[in-house]
C-alpha cells in the first residue's frame, strides 16, 4: 500500500508526540501498519508518502538511486542568477557538500492557499518562489541551502516525488495511490 498525504504546517512526520505542541500523523486515521517514507519537518508542507512496504524506504530515499523530489520554497528577496547557480552546483553545509540539484525561479509564482499561521511578512522585503529538484533529503536541507545563499526560506512545500505530483489533494487529506500513480512515484 502506498499513500499520498498532503501534510499541513505544524504536523510532525511521526505517529508519536515529540513533546512539542505539534500535531502527529496519528490524528489523520491512516490504515494500521503504515509509516512515513522520509520526513518533512513540522514547518514544511506538502507531499508525504506512507507505506506498509519497508523496501520502499531505501528505494526512494537513498541518494544513489537519484530519486527526484521537487520543492517550492518561498524565500526572502529575489536571488541573483549566481545564487541559483551556487545552489545547483551544491553547497557545503555542516562540513558536507550537498549533491548538485536543479534550482529556478517559479514564474509565475504558485497559486497556493494561504498558510495557517501566515508567513512572516515585511513590507520592505520582497519574496520570491524558487523551485528546487533534489535527489537527497538531509535534515532541513532546503532551508539550509537557501539560507547559505542569503535567502532564508519563509514557506516550504514538497510538490513531487519521482514523477508523482501532489496536485490538488487538499491539505490534511490523504488517499491510496492507484497502480499508475505508484509507477509515477517509483519512476526516477
Amino acid at each position: 500500500m502506498l499513500i499520498a498525504f498532503h501534510k499541513p504546517y505544524g504536523v510532525v512526520s511521526q505517529f508519536t508526540t515529540d513533546g512539542s505542541a505539534n500535531r502527529t500523523l496519528a490524528e489523520f486515521s491512516f490504515p494500521k501498519k503504515v509509516y512515513p517514507i522520509g520526513r518533512l519537518d513540522a514547518d514544511s508542507e506538502g507531499l508525504l508518502l506512507l507505506s506498509d512496504e519497508p523496501e520502499l524506504n531505501q528505494r526512494l530515499l537513498h541518494p544513489r538511486h537519484a530519486h527526484q523530489r521537487e520543492y517550492w520554497a518561498q524565500v526572502e528577496r529575489v536571488p541573483a542568477p549566481e545564487a541559483l547557480l551556487e545552489l545547483s552546483r551544491g553547497l557545503v553545509i555542516h562540513e558536507r557538500r550537498t549533491l548538485p540539484c536543479r534550482a529556478w525561479i517559479l514564474e509565475p509564482p504558485p497559486d497556493l492557499p494561504p498558510r495557517d499561521p501566515p508567513i512572516r511578512f515585511r513590507k520592505t522585503v520582497p519574496t520570491c518562489w524558487l523551485g528546487l529538484e533534489l535527489v537527497e533529503g538531509k535534515n532541513r536541507q532546503v532551508r539550509r541551502m537557501t539560507a547559505a545563499i542569503g535567502h532564508p526560506t519563509l514557506r516550504l512545500v514538497r510538490t513531487r516525488i519521482g514523477q508523482f505530483r501532489l496536485g490538488d489533494l487538499p491539505s490534511a487529506s490523504w488517499r491510496t495511490l492507484t497502480r499508475p500513480e505508484r509507477g509515477e512515484v517509483l519512476e526516477a
